[in-house]
């Protein structure tokens, strides 16, 4: 089974993975216990990331179409939900080193930025936008040539997937709210993951046959239909989020409702006793 060992996304993963426990452990210190759920959340897209960009999905990336879409959709689709959810606060500011908390906390521009750009009406365009201007331009060719604009690609994606997770999932708050408005949101942007996926798969001309005609020929088959096999699994895997979005916001919606009407009960209780 090939691997793709590359000795910067190992040190990344390093990094990240050692930043998160010790981030776990200072605030255990304090007396603040992570969940194991959301300990697990993380680690679980930990692993998707360090096995979209390490194994044989990434090692295959330049020679077969279906084996980058699917390096792409782990790696950002699959493993950013897990991540942003694993890092809910205080975590994700316990994460960083204190000199760079005190910088974010002094750039009045940088912490504007950031709520801009994750409100859910700017960050579904941008996050679809940096979608199909990396797969209906030369970029994408360009990204498997080069290892700098490879790189920039898969940066690209994970950084659009944050933008396109927080709104719903809203780090920031422990608890995470179940606004039916999420659903909907989250549906515009995997249909617009859908309409590119559904390109792929009609298309009878393979969009990037000077990339991948060489390398599918040498695992059997032609770029049309290897270029199908990855529109498969990108529309396969945006109606399995889509379904997962939908029962778990839901089923949220309405414990939390259930919440609610039983605390409403419990304070008309309290009121009519007195």
């Amino acid at each position: 089974m090939a691997f793709d060992f590359n000795p910067v996304v190992i040190a990344l993963l390093l990094l990240s993975g050692g930043l998160y426990s010790n981030a776990i452990r200072r605030l255990s210190g304090r007396g603040y216990v992570v969940s194991r759920w959301q300990q697990a959340s993380w680690w679980t897209g930990w692993l998707l990331l360090a096995t979209g960009l390490l194994g044989p999905l990434a090692a295959f990336s330049d020679e077969l179409f279906w084996a980058h879409m699917a390096e792409h959709l782990l790696i950002a689709d699959i493993a950013t939900p897990f991540l942003l959810m694993g890092i809910r606060t205080p975590v994700f500011l316990f994460m960083p080193p204190r000199e760079i908390l005190v910088l974010v906390a002094r750039a009045k521009w940088l912490r504007k930025t950031g709520s801009f750009l994750t409100k859910p009406l700017v960050a579904l365009p941008v996050s679809l936008f940096t979608l199909y201007i990396w797969h209906l331009g030369p970029l994408f060719s360009e990204a498997t040539l080069n290892p700098v604009v490879h790189a920039l690609q898969h940066q690209s994606f994970i950084a659009a997937n944050v933008l396109l997770w927080w709104p719903a999932i809203e780090p920031a708050k422990r608890p995470m709210p179940a606004e039916l408005w999420k659903i909907a949101y989250l549906l515009a942007g995997r249909m617009g993951s859908i309409l590119m996926g559904a390109l792929f798969l009609v298309s009878n001309r393979a969009f990037y046959s000077d990339v991948y005609a060489a390398g599918a020929a040498r695992h059997g088959l032609t770029a049309v239909s290897d270029q199908k096999i990855g529109a498969g699994l990108m529309m396969l895997t945006d109606v399995v989020i889509m379904m997962i979005v939908l029962g778990l916001f839901f089923a949220m919606s309405a414990a939390q409702s259930d919440r609610a009407d039983a605390a409403a009960a419990e304070r008309r209780a309290v009121t009519d006793s007195a």
